[in-house]
């Protein structure tokens, strides 16, 4: 039978200094060589069963004092090196062992130092969106490109009147008779030579578009949804045809750094093409009549739910102005992937945290469309309506991915909304997150709130899972 090699160098050295021994003296110890224990502390030889045995007879040590458990302090560190901020820092896990194994302490102090980080963050996060809600100035932090960007966009209208303009003039020019995907492939092709090809997914098992500008081609993956495939054909189109537009609105934006506008100009590209595909007249005409009804709006304009959704958003134009409604979107854990707003995202007024809204409860009704009124704790209510959205296709044993859209508007306007008749039961009680919420037996309660401390009663104990007094 094998015998069992145990490499544990950084453990033994951390015992010898504690005894208090040189290598030459624990070497004769053990009636090795002190070069070999020298191998042994390095890491460069392994601990045998043979020198175990000699090290508990000597020394009286524990076995599993050397065997060490530094599984939890590697999965910690793992996680802290995986945060957007240290990502990339280290190209495998196994300076992690190494510091894991060999410094402990220092692990230790690394975990406490990212807990604390953390922690700060959240509490910063939580005192910002309530002086927000307060009306005062937000409280500065340091952010990542995209952060900056995500806030910017999110607290500005969804309306870019350059973009509309010069969107609607470029669609006026194509031919009539041929939906928008088949007249920009013509234009593509016609003006700037670029033929468009749906490639198989072993052939672009990673990206949903590219383009090969030796061949002038542009290629789509046959995992997206033709909606979705129509999608990337117009942002192609945006970014080469609306240029100029996109650039004007670019400077308007004031961001603070390179990075920050290379990513605007992809999103400003993205808004583009929605209005490439939905023209502004022409949606705008077709959401009045139809109600906002965003499964006619998608099924008409052959785009998806999401996207749709997403145009009601941008209709802001003076003078064609119609309702105001925001969105958001987040994935099955909880996490904000977006947020807009015909007038600016309601942060102050809707929050968009609570638990209990229906675009939670989306997740468990796959493609239904939930519509439900709410109202906040200030006595401020909003028609809400939910539903998934589906990612591209997946090959068999990957896992699907599903994310859950939110659009609302003020509930005063829910008349001339289709779903507000379904919405017009008893109104759903929301706060604007756990952390800056009061109510009081919340069952939905993730986490105590800011505002109050924690009702530590042996004698009582509340619905919520966080008494509060």
């Amino acid at each position: 039978m094998a015998e069992r090699k145990i490499f544990a160098g950084p453990k033994l050295r951390r015992i010898r200094n504690a005894l208090a021994l040189t290598q030459t003296a624990m070497a004769e110890a053990l009636e090795i060589s002190p070069s070999y224990l020298n191998l042994i502390e390095r890491n460069q030889r392994p601990l045998t069963v043979q020198l175990l045995l000699k090290l508990a007879a000597v020394y009286r040590i524990d076995l599993e004092e050397l065997r060490g458990q530094t599984g939890g302090s590697l999965g910690q560190l793992k996680e802290i090196f995986a945060d957007p901020l240290l990502s990339g820092e280290l190209p495998g896990d196994q300076e992690l062992v190494e510091v894991a194994e060999a410094a402990p302490n220092a692990a230790s102090g690394m975990i406490k130092l990212y807990r604390a980080y953390r922690e700060q963050a959240a509490r910063l996060s939580d005192l910002t969106a309530l002086m927000a809600a307060e009306g005062h100035a937000p409280v500065a932090a340091g952010r990542l490109p995209l952060d900056e960007l995500r806030e910017t966009l999110e607290r500005r209208s969804g309306y870019f009147g350059r973009i509309e303009t010069a969107a609607e003039a470029f669609a006026a020019t194509l031919p009539g008779g041929l939906d928008m995907a088949a007249g920009l492939k013509d234009w593509l092709r016609a003006e700037r030579g670029i033929a468009v090809r749906v490639l198989p997914v072993h052939v672009m098992p990673d990206l949903r578009r590219r383009f090969d500008r030796h061949s002038m081609r542009l290629f789509i993956s046959e995992r997206l949804s033709p909606a979705d495939r129509a999608h990337e054909i117009s942002v192609e189109v945006a970014s080469l045809a609306l240029l100029p537009a996109i650039d004007a609105e670019l400077d308007d934006l004031s961001l603070s750094s390179a990075e920050a506008r290379r990513i605007a100009r992809f999103e400003l590209a993205r808004i583009a093409a929605l209005a490439l595909a939905m023209p502004y007249e022409a949606f705008l005409s077709a959401a009045k009549a139809t109600r906002y009804d965003i499964d006619i709006l998608r099924a008409r304009f052959g785009v998806s739910f999401g996207h749709a959704a997403t145009r009601l958003t941008m209709l802001q134009r003076p003078g064609a102005a119609t309702i105001p409604f925001f969105l958001i979107e987040i994935d099955a854990a909880g996490h904000r992937l977006r947020r807009a707003g015909a007038q600016g995202f309601p942060q102050a007024r809707f929050g968009g945290g609570c638990p209990k809204l229906n675009i939670h409860a989306a997740f468990l009704q796959p493609g239904q469309i939930l519509a439900e009124t709410v109202v906040m704790p200030d006595g401020a209510s909003f028609l809400t309506v939910a539903r998934t959205l589906e990612g591209p296709s997946v090959e068999f044993g990957e896992r699907i991915r599903r994310t859950a859209i939110l659009v609302g508007c003020d509930a005063a306007l829910a008349d001339g909304v289709v779903y507000g008749q379904a919405a017009a039961l008893d109104p759903v009680a929301i706060g604007p997150a756990c952390r800056l919420c009061e109510r009081r037996g919340c069952l939905s309660r993730a986490e105590p709130p800011v505002t109050r401390p924690l009702g530590l009663d042996e004698m009582v104990a509340g619905l919520s899972a966080f008494d509060f007094q």
